[in-house]
């Protein structure tokens, strides 16, 4: 059998003093697609921050595949105001996915711009090139950012809300995109507050209170307890840390 993608043992977080992940336990194969849901302070921004190993464990571990390198995973954000109104050509964003991979080169090269273009033309928007990035439509410009993402990896994609603040067919182009993505050999993990959908497109589910609540099957996920409350949208009765 394969080792996982990432293996993530018993990992905890604080901020000065403030527990944000307690006890998370998982493992990501190949392939996979992992979805991270939980209410807002749950710890999925946290669980992110360590996957782009940003910061460390201060106790627990998180291992990757030998592999996988720390730039060779493409993250695509949740959009701020600022972001969304960057002043550069469709075609700059794109290309600044392969920054990461550039080290000490002061250009991009030619496999860089071919990478971008490949990418652009991948999620449709190669006619969109030369469009300033901040005139485009909230689907279009995720369209830009997932190209972006890919051009830093063939491996594993970090998803934070993709389809926050579309509209209903943009929602389901994109979902639609990550999915021939993953179909192609990416791995996917994604945080979303869209679980109702969502959970038709993950192949696993990992649902946070500070603690793990509940990490298993799309499916398995459906029929427990605590996903059929969070998917009828009562998650937030009671009181939770």
């Amino acid at each position: 059998m394969a080792e996982p993608l990432i293996r993530c043992r018993d990992v905890s977080f604080a901020y000065d003093g403030v527990i944000a992940l307690r006890g998370v336990s998982f493992d990501v194969n190949a392939g996979d697609s992992l979805c991270v849901v939980g209410e807002n302070g749950s710890g999925k921004s946290t669980l992110m921050t360590l996957l782009l190993r940003l910061k460390s464990p201060q106790s627990g571990s998180i291992e990757f595949d030998g592999a996988l390198r720390a730039d060779e995973v493409g993250y695509l954000p949740q959009q701020t105001a600022a972001q969304k109104d960057f002043p550069a050509s469709v075609r700059e964003v794109v290309l600044s996915g392969r920054l990461s991979s550039r080290q000490w080169q002061p250009f991009y090269t030619r496999a860089d711009r071919a990478m971008a273009e490949r990418n652009m033309d991948r999620l449709g928007i190669l006619d969109l090139a030369n469009r300033c990035y901040r005139e485009l439509s909230g689907g279009q410009q995720q369209r830009a950012l997932l190209a972006r993402a890919l051009c830093a990896t063939k491996t594993l994609l970090l998803l934070d809300e993709p389809v926050a603040g579309l509209d209903p067919l943009a929602t389901s182009d994109l979902y639609e995109l990550i999915d021939s993505i993953r179909a192609d050999g990416v791995t996917i993990i994604m945080v979303s507050h869209d679980v109702q959908s969502v959970i038709k497109h993950a192949t696993s589910i990992l649902h946070l209170r500070v603690e793990p609540l509940f990490f298993g099957g799309a499916d398995e996920y459906a029929a427990s307890a605590i996903g059929s409350r969070f998917l009828a949208g009562k998650e937030g009765e009671g009181h939770y840390a």
